[in-house]
């Protein structure tokens, strides 16, 4: 465990310290290790010979947020959907604010 926690400090990674039973703080890392692991682990344990190969596979798959699209985002992969959300939400704002200066003027 205190290796883990090291390895962690050293690449800048933060642990989740969420108490047990509170998984608000890491269910989309819970959904990507269950996509990860339903699409390139389970019935394929074969096809990796070494553990250096599956790491190397697994680095492979980081193409997941940025190009992959998913249905339920409306054809978009999760990084372009975020980012027209966000842009959508910009809009809105801005016009929210121009209506709203109109209004009070």
């Amino acid at each position: 465990m205190e290796y883990c926690l090291i390895r962690l400090k050293n690449k800048g990674i933060k642990q989740s310290m969420s108490k047990k039973g509170n998984s608000m703080d890491n269910d989309m890392m819970e959904n990507f290790f269950g996509l990860l692991k339903t699409e390139m682990l389970y019935d394929q344990e074969n096809n990796y010979k070494t553990i250096d190969e599956l790491i190397l596979t697994i680095d492979d798959y980081k193409y997941y947020n940025y190009d992959r699209i998913k249905v339920k985002l409306k054809g978009l992969s999760p990084v372009n959907y975020r980012l027209q959300s966000s842009i959508l939400n910009s809009f809105i704002n801005c016009l929210n604010l121009r209506a709203f200066t109109v209004l009070f003027q």
